[in-house]
C-alpha cells in the first residue's frame, strides 16, 4: 500500500527521488480518504515551489485540498493526463496518478522527509 523507495510528507505527498528530481504525488491514503477525485489543480512548468508550501489542489466529490510541496525547486514536468482523467489518482496513486516533476533546489531535503515506517505510523495514530 505504502511503497517503501519513496519519501512521504505529514500532508500525505509521496514523492520519488531520482538524482535532483523529484516525482511528487498524493500517497493511496489521500486519495481513500478524498474519496471520488474529479479536478486537480497543477501548475504549469516552470513554477517555482516551496518545501512546506502549497502548490496547487485536488478536489473531490467530497471536498477540495490543498496540495503541498515536498521540496523546494521549479516543476518541469506536470502530469497532463490529469486534466482529462483526475480519477487516474484515485486507481494508480504511486503510478500514473503522479502530479508532477520537481527540479529540486537542495537535494538534501529529501532526507527530511519520513521514510515509510514513519509514515505508516503516522497513518495508524489517524
Amino acid at each position: 500500500m505504502y511503497p517503501d523507495d519513496l519519501k512521504y510528507t505529514r500532508e500525505h505527498e509521496w514523492m520519488r527521488v531520482d538524482g535532483n528530481r523529484a516525482t511528487v504525488g498524493i500517497t493511496h491514503y489521500a486519495q481513500d480518504a478524498l474519496g471520488d477525485i474529479v479536478y486537480v489543480d497543477v501548475p504549469p512548468v516552470g513554477t517555482a515551489v516551496t518545501g512546506g508550501e502549497p502548490f496547487g489542489e485536488v478536489e473531490s466529490t467530497k471536498s477540495v485540498s490543498d496540495l503541498f510541496s515536498p521540496v523546494t525547486g521549479t516543476i518541469v514536468e506536470r502530469n497532463e493526463e490529469l486534466d482529462k482523467s483526475p480519477e487516474i489518482i484515485n486507481s494508480d496513486p504511486y503510478g500514473q496518478g503522479w502530479l508532477v516533476v520537481i527540479e529540486m533546489t537542495d537535494a538534501s531535503q529529501a532526507d527530511e522527509l519520513m521514510d515509510v515506517d514513519a509514515y505508516r505510523e503516522l497513518v495508524a495514530e489517524s
